[in-house]
């Protein structure tokens, strides 16, 4: 049996990403899943002093030795002012120290949802550019617009949208 890992890249209680990555994930057939919560992930903020002084976080190792465990990855992205959030581009910068290749060609359905209209849109598009040189094999893409309005007690509600992110899954689920 396969096994997968996904999570979103923010570290809220709630996290709307993390819904959508739980759920995507539940579509998945066939497949052990592992949900990783970046909260017990916890790291310094990135610098070289620090990386120094005290060397790389164990955290960094253990989120990087789950990437390697797995055979794909769902990555629900959180954007905060058209970015990464915080979390996970630190997140991101320590696992690069041990691994440039950190994604490990691993295959990845990438997504992205927010409250708004363009559902991570912008985010979605700079990991899209970025990932490919971190050793990221993104399958599928999912922008997952108005997330309140579209998904309610664990599900996407909106049947287009759930119709497209199930025909995604399926494409991701082929490559694994």
């Amino acid at each position: 049996m396969k096994n997968i890992i996904a999570f979103a890249g923010s570290n809220s209680k709630n996290s709307i990403n993390h819904q959508l990555a739980t759920y995507a994930s539940s579509l998945v057939e066939n497949v052990k899943v592992n949900i990783l919560d970046l909260n017990d992930f916890e790291l310094p903020l990135y610098g070289i002093d620090y990386e120094i002084d005290h060397g790389i976080p164990d955290n960094a190792h253990k989120f990087l030795d789950a990437i390697k465990a797995s055979d794909g990855i769902i990555l629900s992205l959180a954007e905060h002012n058209g970015a990464y959030s915080t979390v996970f581009k630190n997140l991101f910068d320590w696992m690069s120290r041990i691994d440039g290749k950190l994604w490990s060609e691993k295959p990845m359905l990438l997504m992205a949802t927010s409250p708004g209209g363009r559902g991570g849109a912008t985010v979605l598009d700079i990991a899209k550019g970025r990932f490919a040189y971190m050793g990221g094999h993104i399958i599928e893409d999912f922008s997952f617009p108005s997330f309140n309005d579209n998904f309610t007690d664990g599900k996407i509600t909106n049947e287009a949208l759930n119709s497209d992110l199930k025909n995604k899954v399926a494409s991701f689920q082929n490559k694994l």
